[in-house]
């Protein structure tokens, strides 16, 4: 079993930064990939990023290239999601998600969600 638990959104000007956090526990969960999602009102859940625990393989949306950074730390069992430069199209609620199958960015192969937390850009 995996649990994440989901920091860090909050209120920033268009342009600004936040740092996401996502604490994640459970006796296997080194073996998934992590990932996170957004979702904007009236719009379909999407990814913006993966990573894997072992190599620190990644991969971005194309929304999210150049602007974001997913990472995670081994020792504090945590993954992060730096976000740059930040438009009012990027608010949405943050997911983490976990999943043995996730690089492919689906939400079909998400076997964990987090809360969400809330991220709203203004401008």
């Amino acid at each position: 079993q995996v649990q994440l638990v989901e920091s860090g959104g909050g209120l920033v000007q268009a342009g600004g930064s936040l740092r996401l956090s996502c604490a994640v526990s459970g006796r296997t969960f080194r073996s998934y990939t992590m990932a996170w999602f957004r979702q904007a009102p009236g719009k379909e859940r999407e990814f913006v990023a993966v990573i894997s625990w072992l190599v620190g393989s990644t991969r971005y949306a194309d929304s999210a290239k150049g602007r974001f950074t997913i990472s995670r730390d081994n020792a504090k069992n945590m993954v992060y999601l730096q976000m740059n430069s930040l438009k009012p199209e990027d608010t949405a609620v943050y997911y983490c998600a976990a999943g043995a199958r996730l690089f492919t960015g689906q939400r079909l192969d998400v076997d964990y969600w987090g809360q969400g937390t809330q991220v709203t850009v203004s401008s």
